[in-house]
C-alpha cells in the first residue's frame, strides 16, 4: 500500500511539473504576460478551493482510496486543456477545470497518506511529498529536455497527458486500503482544537505560498527579469525541486531526531535565507541567475517538510476526511491564491517587489509555526514539554507512536 500511494504522490508532482514547467513556454506562446499569468494563477486556486472541501466530505463518504482513484484518473488528462486552449480567456476557463481536479487529488493523497501512517506508526509523510517533488523533478527535467530539442510546448503537453492517463490506471487499478490501526479516545480531540487547527492551516498556507511562488514564478523570474531563456527557465524550476526532493526523503528521520517545532523552525530559516539571495539576483551585476537557482535551492530546502509535518500532526490526532480537508483547503489556498496575488503585485511595481511576499512569510514560518505547532501537540497531550509532547502521545497500545520510540523524552 506504502508504494502505490508513494507513486500516486509521484505521478501527481509530474502533472504539476507538466502545468508549471511548461509556465514560461505557454506565456511566450500566448503572448500572456505577469497581468494575464496572475489571473491564470487566481482561477487554478478558485478551481481548487471550490473542489477541496467537496473532496473532504466525499472521502468520509465514500472513502480515501476511491476518492484518490477517481480524481488521479481525472486529473491525469488535464495538461491537454492546456496545450489546446487557442487564447488566454480559453486557458482560464481550462485552467479552472484543471484546478478542481487538482484540489480534490491533494485532498485524497493527503488522506491515503494519513492512513498508511497510522497504518504502519511510522512517519512517512515527508517520503510521500518526497515522491511527489521527485515526479516534479522529472518531469521538470523532461519539459527542459523536450524545449531544448525543438518540441513545441503543446506537443510536450500532449505528450505528458498521455503517460500519465496509462500511469494512473495502471496504479489506482485496485488500490488497497490500509488496516488503519485505532486511535484511543486521548487522542481524538479536534473538536476542542478548531482553532489550532485553523492556525495551522494559516502556516501551511504561508509554506505553500513560498512553494508555489517557485513554482509559478521562478521560471517567470528568471526569464522576464535576468533575461535567461525558456529552458533555462524550466531549470530553475527543476533545481527547486530536487531541493525539496533530497531533504523531504531524509527528512522523516530529521523530524524524528529534532521534534516537530526545532524542524520547522530551522525550516523557515533556511527558506528566508534563500529568497534573501532570490531578491538579490535581481539588483547585482554578474551571475544573476546562479544567485537566483541558488536562492530558489535554499527556499526548496526550507520549505520541504513544513507541510508534511504539519499533516502529519493532524493525522495522529485523529482529524476526520473533513476536518483534514478544511486544514488542507486553508493551506492549499495559500498556495493558489498567493502566486497569483505576486502576479498582481508585479503587473504594477514589478516581480521582485511581489516576490518581498514569501520572502516574508518564510519569515513568519520561522518565528510562528514552532509555537503553533508545539501548542497544537501540547493540547492533545496534556501540556506536556514544548513541540517534543508529540512523544509523549501515545498509540491504542499505551505506547509512544514509533516514529518517536527510542528518542530521548
Amino acid at each position: 500500500m506504502r508504494l502505490r500511494i508513494a507513486t500516486c504522490y509521484g505521478l501527481t508532482g509530474v502533472l504539476n511539473a507538466a502545468w508549471g514547467a511548461t509556465l514560461p513556454a505557454t506565456d511566450a506562446r500566448l503572448d500572456l504576460g505577469a497581468g494575464r499569468l496572475g489571473v491564470l494563477l487566481m482561477a487554478l486556486a478558485v478551481g481548487a478551493l471550490v473542489a477541496m472541501p467537496i473532496a473532504g466530505r466525499l472521502a468520509d463518504r465514500w472513502s480515501g482510496r476511491r476518492l484518490l482513484r477517481w480524481t488521479l484518473r481525472a486529473a491525469a488528462p488535464a495538461p491537454v486543456l492546456v496545450a489546446l486552449a487557442p487564447s488566454a480567456e480559453v486557458l482560464t476557463g481550462a485552467v479552472v477545470v484543471f484546478g478542481m481536479l487538482s484540489g480534490g487529488l491533494n485532498v485524497a493523497l493527503s488522506l491515503q497518506a494519513v492512513d498508511v501512517e497510522r497504518a504502519t506508526g511510522r512517519p512517512v509523510m515527508a517520503t510521500m511529498h518526497g515522491t511527489w517533488t521527485l515526479g516534479a523533478v522529472l518531469g521538470g527535467a523532461l519539459v527542459t529536455v523536450g524545449l531544448r530539442l525543438g518540441l513545441g510546448v503543446q506537443s510536450v503537453l500532449l505528450a505528458f497527458a498521455a503517460g500519465l492517463v496509462v500511469a494512473a490506471v495502471a496504479v489506482t487499478r485496485d488500490l488497497p486500503s490500509p488496516a488503519a490501526a485505532q486511535l484511543s479516545d486521548a487522542v481524538l480531540v479536534e473538536e476542542r482544537r478548531s482553532g489550532l487547527m485553523v492556525a495551522l492551516g494559516v502556516i501551511g498556507a504561508a509554506a505553500f505560498l513560498t512553494e508555489g511562488a517557485a513554482t509559478d514564478w521562478a521560471g517567470i523570474h528568471a526569464t522576464r527579469v535576468l533575461g535567461a531563456d525558456p529552458a533555462v527557465g524550466s531549470l530553475v524550476f527543476t533545481a527547486f525541486f530536487v531541493a525539496m526532493t533530497v531533504v523531504r526523503f531524509v527528512g522523516d528521520p530529521v523530524r524524528a531526531r529534532l521534534g516537530p517545532t526545532a524542524t520547522i523552525r530551522y525550516a523557515g530559516a533556511v527558506a528566508t535565507g534563500g529568497y534573501g539571495l532570490v531578491l538579490l539576483a535581481g539588483v547585482i551585476g554578474t551571475a544573476r541567475v546562479g544567485t537566483a537557482m541558488a536562492g530558489w535551492i535554499l527556499a526548496g530546502a526550507g520549505m520541504a517538510v513544513v507541510w508534511p509535518v504539519v499533516v502529519s500532526a493532524l493525522g495522529s490526532s485523529g482529524a476526520s476526511g473533513r476536518r483534514l480537508s478544511t486544514v488542507t483547503t486553508i493551506s492549499y489556498g495559500g498556495g493558489l491564491v498567493g502566486p497569483a496575488v505576486i502576479g498582481a503585485v508585479a503587473a504594477r511595481a514589478g516581480l521582485p517587489l511581489g516576490l518581498l511576499i514569501p520572502a516574508v512569510l518564510a519569515v513568519v514560518v520561522a518565528g510562528a509555526a514552532p509555537v503553533v505547532l508545539g501548542r497544537y501537540l501540547r493540547s492533545g497531550s496534556g501540556g506536556s514539554r514544548g513541540g517534543d509532547s508529540e512523544a509523549r502521545r501515545c498509540d491504542e497500545t499505551g505506547r509512544p507512536p514509533a516514529w518517536v520510540r527510542g528518542r530521548s523524552m
